[in-house]
């Protein structure tokens, strides 16, 4: 099971500004992408404009999940419908393997087996300098948001803890997007460094597995959250620790969680009472005990209990801290 964080994913309007502004740099960039590959027969710019068209449609589905995510739960999902975010994020991530890479591999091998005649390269060079600053620009944005949440822990394994996929896809998209650039310049360059057009169809094919790396990771991310994840190892601990503490509980035999969203929470807790309290006391326990967790973690959502005898319950290890 992957290690996610708990805490409260940022500010949805601040999410969606990492979104929006991923949306509108990438269509600018596209259209910029497409003109000069029309203008100049370069196929790793077809490549780029390609990559850029499949970035902008991925945030508009990443911004429809959060839309449809948001659905208050009714009758057929009592639990809401925060998981369908994980569904449209696992979504992206084919998009970006089966359009993305595998036109990008298509185009580069067509354009090795049909070289097309080396022209002025310059406009390419001057809109993949312009595509560079916008990406940078919404990398950065994308980089300063998530940075926020990792709490001093690596990159990697903040975004392994990670339950909201909006931040990490665009910041890998942003990534990948950055180092294509970087390849399609270099392929352009060569080509026409060495006099050899077929260059930059290995730019192409280039760029295409560097975005099926990424959707490789984004689908492994994606289907972890997609098919439910627990909370973090340190609230489990911390919920574990306060019911185990609270006056009348005489053990904790288990405390499961699954992420109903990113910042919802459904905990399961079996627990052993003393065999003095009225059934009326430990109603009143387990409502103080409810108010007491929800009010400490804002994340939790649903909390079950199941007053259960300690030899008869099925005992799990409390987790690490």
């Amino acid at each position: 099971m992957s290690e996610r964080s708990t805490e409260p994913s940022a500010h949805p309007i601040k999410a969606n500004i990492v979104l929006f502004g991923a949306l509108f740099a990438n269509l600018g960039i596209a259209i910029a992408k497409f003109v000069a590959s029309a203008l100049t027969g370069s196929s790793s710019m077809l490549t780029e404009g390609i990559h850029s068209l499949v970035d902008s449609g991925n945030q508009v589905l990443l911004l429809y999940g959060q839309a449809k995510a948001k659905r208050p739960p009714d009758a057929l999902h009592p639990f809401g419908y925060g998981r369908e975010l994980y569904f449209w994020a696992f979504v992206v991530a084919i998009l970006i393997f089966g359009v993305g890479a595998g036109v990008s591999i298509y185009e580069g091998w067509a354009h090795i087996q049909d070289p097309e005649p080396l022209r002025d390269p310059l406009i390419n060079y001057l809109v993949l300098g312009v595509a560079f600053l916008l990406e940078g620009a919404s990398w950065a944005i994308a980089v300063k948001e998530f940075d926020a949440k990792r709490r001093g822990v690596g990159w990697w394994r903040a975004v392994r803890r990670s339950k909201d996929p909006a931040g990490f896809i665009v910041l890998f998209e942003d990534s990948a997007a950055l180092l294509g650039l970087l390849v399609a310049g270099l392929g352009v360059w060569a080509s026409h460094a060495l006099g050899d057009p077929r260059i930059d169809g290995a730019a192409s094919i280039a760029i295409g597995g560097i975005l099926a790396l990424v959707a490789a990771l984004l689908a492994r991310e994606a289907k972890g959250l997609l098919i439910g994840e627990a909370a973090d190892p340190e609230l489990v601990a911390a919920v574990w620790g306060a019911i185990e503490a609270t006056p009348g509980v005489t053990a904790v035999n288990h405390v499961r969680t699954i992420h109903a969203a990113p910042d919802s929470i459904f905990v399961a807790v079996s627990a052993d009472f003393v065999d003095e309290l009225s059934v009326g006391e430990a109603e009143t326990l387990i409502e103080n005990l409810e108010t007491d967790l929800k009010r400490t973690h804002l994340q939790l959502s649903s909390i079950y209990f199941r007053p259960e005898k300690s030899e008869f319950a099925v005992r799990l290890p409390r987790p690490y801290t």
